[in-house]
């Protein structure tokens, strides 16, 4: 019993073993002119370079080097040469969803696992990158590097 109050005292006691300081206020832009948007908000938006679904293609020319608390939109492209999928069950895990754009239908999902393309086609998916470490996105069964691209949150 006395480990429990114990515990509980550390939990819920404000606790301050010196000054730190967040390395930025904001990831994208200053805090200040987020507004009520939030993490959500322009300034804090980042346009990644398009992902390319097309049969003996790379998916992308370069790994993607993103930032937590970022707010990002990227476009997945598809230009129907086969059927492809695009799999990444731990990136999905490590981001927040804001919305999944398929034809002009927009999605807001609790999670994804992946995508597949039957014929040509674009989604568009905006999030937030939530949880630092190391992911992919690759095409299952490829081992090529080609096939996957690296993406890394810090």
């Amino acid at each position: 019993m006395r480990n429990l109050i114990v515990a509980f005292s550390l939990a819920v006691l404000p606790v301050s073993f010196g000054t730190v300081e967040p390395a930025q206020s904001a990831p994208l832009c200053d805090a200040k002119k987020m507004g009520f948007a939030g993490l959500l908000a322009k300034c804090n938006r980042e346009e990644l370079p398009p992902l390319t679904m097309a049969s003996g293609k790379p998916i992308s020319e370069k790994p993607l080097k993103l930032q937590s608390g970022a707010y990002y939109k990227i476009e997945i492209v598809s230009d129907g040469s086969a059927e492809l999928a695009l799999v990444g069950p731990e990136f999905f895990r490590a981001v927040w969803i804001n919305e999944v754009v398929i034809n002009d239908l927009e999605i807001r999902p609790l999670g994804l696992d992946s995508f597949e393309f039957d014929d040509e086609g674009t989604i568009e998916l905006s999030f937030i990158a939530i949880k630092p470490g190391r992911y992919e996105l690759k095409i299952p069964g490829s081992s090529g590097d080609t096939q996957k691209v690296d993406i890394s949150i810090q």
